[in-house]
Parts: C-alpha cells; structure tokens; sequence
C-alpha cells in the first residue's frame, strides 16, 4: 500500500469512526425510525470502510459467492448503506406530509 492510501485510510478510518460514534449515541436518544435508518447508515458505511481497508491491507480475501464477479460482502458494503440513507430520507418526506 502506497504512503497517499495510508493516509487516505487513516482520515477515513477516524473521521467516520467519530461519525460511527455520535451516531451511535443518537441512537441511543431516538427510537425515530427515519433517525434510526440514517444511524444504520453510517455505521455500514463505517463498516465499509474498515472491510475494504482489510481487504487492501490482504487481512481478508473476499471469495464465496460472486454475483457478476463481484465477491457478495464487497457488493453489500457497496449497496446497504446508500439503502438505509433513501430510507432515511423516504421516511423523512412521508412524515413531513
């Protein structure tokens, strides 16, 4: 790994680890479901991110089952937490109405 992707990791690893963590803690404060979602959110996103720094670093291989070539726990990380943020934001909208 190249010194600029360190670095790179390491922003990401401690700015979203702040993020992860006040998320966290406003979920302990809210059982809103729309507030929940965008919690859910940045947690996966958290998770993403420490995954795909496991996979570069060769701590993890991703394998098992591909689905067009893509192992399925890249494809979840890459997926679920857009998912939870449309959630958050559908449910936002339909309770403002």
């Amino acid at each position: 790994m190249q010194q600029p992707q360190i670095v790179l990791y390491g922003i990401k690893l401690v700015l979203g680890g702040i993020a992860a963590f006040f998320a966290i803690m406003l979920w302990s404060k809210t059982r809103d479901p729309a507030w929940m979602s965008l919690v859910a959110g940045a947690i996966t996103s958290y998770a993403g991110i420490v995954f795909d720094m496991m996979v570069d670093l060769g701590i993890i291989v991703p394998g098992g089952v591909q689905i067009n070539g893509i192992p399925l726990a890249i494809l979840l990380f890459t997926i679920i937490p857009p998912l939870f943020f449309i959630l958050a934001f559908i449910l936002m909208l339909v309770r403002s109405r």
